[in-house]
């Protein structure tokens, strides 16, 4: 099963505010290493239950318009039960019902198989924990 089943843990410091943060190098750094050359499947993960993992377009402002949007949906007030952390953090135990902690990517031939514009991004509302891991395994 050696062959076929490669995993790897990143450990990502997000810092103390918001972040929507870009791992499709790191991603594709892997499928290098892991993939030779092979097609199959790339399985994003994040073991926390304040962050999660989303498939967008970076650097054109929409990473920043993901995280107003969950401002929007989810706003860092008091209204949530779950209290404990910063004002508003029960918000980022719910992100993941919304942004889900995993994504599964097509690889064909060794290459992340994404379009033209997408990245590969771990979103983490959470400023009480900077300190993230990100399980990527690969299945051939």
């Amino acid at each position: 099963m050696t062959d076929t089943f490669h995993t790897r843990v990143l450990d990502i410091t997000t810092g103390s505010t918001e972040r929507v943060y870009d791992l499709t190098r790191d991603c594709e750094a892997f499928l290098r290493e892991a993939a030779g050359g092979r097609d199959g499947l790339l399985n994003v993960f994040v073991p926390h239950a304040t962050a999660g993992v989303a498939v967008l377009e970076t650097g054109s402002g929409s990473d920043d318009d993901l995280l107003a949007a969950l401002h929007d949906l989810l706003p860092a007030d008091d209204r949530w039960r779950h209290r404990h952390g910063h004002r508003g953090h029960g918000r980022d135990h719910v992100l993941p019902a919304l942004v889900p902690p995993h994504a599964t990517l097509p690889v064909i031939g060794g290459r992340l198989e994404l379009g033209t514009w997408q990245s590969v991004c771990l979103v983490d509302t959470n400023v009480d924990n900077p300190d993230r891991q990100v399980r990527l395994t690969f299945l051939g």
